[in-house]
């Protein structure tokens, strides 16, 4: 299979039961991306593929063949952080740190959507990922303010 990761090429060989996630954590040492359920309740595992975000403990490997994935680690500038990442630190939203890559990644695909960022769609993007520590407001609160750093809109900006 050939596909992009984090912006670098990639061609390897995988079994054809290989799961996306199995493959970026072992086969590329990406562990960012976290194993949390295996069954798309928990969100730990979301990365972006073509620009969308996916829970890759769904996804064959060789289903993303020929795509492009950005994982936790490919959304910072290098030697950086994403706004994202600092507003989840500014903002608490992060406590075990177990579910951030994929909350990040999930809210990282919310802002690149076009759609004005406000309590509702942050929400929607959200819904399938789970935090058992910190519950969301803060959460909800780090989104609302990487938005505003990178000039998304807001529901509320949009309407003036």
């Amino acid at each position: 299979m050939q596909l992009t990761v984090n912006g670098r090429p990639v061609e390897r060989q995988v079994e054809a039961r290989t799961l996306l996630v199995e493959f970026l954590r072992k086969n590329l040492g990406l562990t960012g991306t976290h194993v949390g359920c295996d069954t798309t309740q928990c969100g730990a595992c979301t990365v972006n593929l073509d620009g969308v975000p996916v829970k890759s403990c769904t996804v064959l490997a060789a289903q993303a063949s020929g795509g492009s994935v950005t994982t936790i680690e490919g959304l910072a500038p290098a030697g950086g952080l994403h706004p994202l990442q600092q507003a989840f630190n500014r903002c608490h939203a992060l406590q075990c740190g177990f579910c951030t890559p994929g909350m990040i990644m999930a809210a990282d695909g919310l802002l690149r959507s076009g759609c004005p960022v406000n309590d509702a769609s942050i929400e929607q993007a959200l819904e399938g990922n789970l935090c058992r520590c910190t519950g969301y407001v803060h959460i909800i609160d780090a989104v609302k303010e990487a938005a505003r750093t990178l000039g998304v809109p807001t529901g509320q900006e949009a309407a003036s």
